[in-house]
Parts: structure tokens; sequence; C-alpha cells
């Protein structure tokens, strides 16, 4: 995203000071990220995508939304955009990671955790929408 600012410098739709706000959308996707990380450490199971999860993890912000990691960082990526002042070309860049996770690891963790957990994690998947 960063080098797509600077090698397409046109195209920007919020100017200083506005593109300031960037850092709050930063700081609650991230925090929001930290929060996850040390909720998996209270519970003792797996964050890692490609590693077997011990425990179905629904408190927190899993109440929420099924993957409260992913939107974190979209939502990090977003206050990047932002603070790159909204160029146009780097929004590709949360597109991306939004697609990759959307089609890629979500899938993959959805069908792991349904293996894993069965007919408990089909009803969390009944209740909790995948993203918000």
């Amino acid at each position: 995203m960063v080098v797509l600012n600077y090698l397409i410098p046109f195209a920007s739709i919020t100017f200083y000071p506005l593109n300031l706000s960037g850092f709050g959308l930063i700081i609650i996707g991230l925090s929001m990220a930290f929060r996850i990380s040390k909720l998996f450490r209270m519970f003792n199971t797996e964050i890692h995508t490609f590693k077997t999860p011990q425990k179905l993890v629904t408190h927190g912000l899993f109440k929420y939304s099924r993957n409260p990691i992913y939107l974190g960082f979209v939502i990090a990526l977003f206050g990047v955009w932002i603070l790159l002042s909204g160029n146009l070309f780097s929004l590709f860049g949360v597109m991306f990671f939004f697609l990759i996770a959307n089609f890629g690891y979500i899938p993959y963790e959805e069908k792991q955790m349904e293996t894993i957990f069965g007919q408990e994690y089909l009803a969390y998947k009944n209740k909790v929408r995948r993203w918000i």
C-alpha cells in the first residue's frame, strides 16, 4: 500500500489533517487482534491458521464476529489507507487482504473447525456472522 501510494501519488481523497484519523483505525484494528491473541493464550488454544486448535473460543469479540482478528487487520489496513491520504490505488492493499482472508484463509479454517468441533462449531457458525 505504501509503495503504491508513492508510485502513484495522485488520486487521493483525504488530505491533512483528516488523513490522521487513520491512526485511530489502526489502533482499533490492532488492539482487536492483540485482544484476541490474549484470549487465545488465556484459553490455551492455537491461534495460528495451519495449526490445530484445542478449544473453540466463542467469548469476547467472537460473540460478534467469527473472525475478529481478520476484521481487526482489515480495520487497521483501512486506517493505513486513510493515513496515506486515501490514495485510490493503495486501497487495493485492503481489498487484496480482504479477498485472501475471505476466500482463502477463512474457508480453510472453517473446514478445519467443522472437522475438529463438529456440531458445536456449526451451531456457533449459524449464530455468529463471518465478519460482523
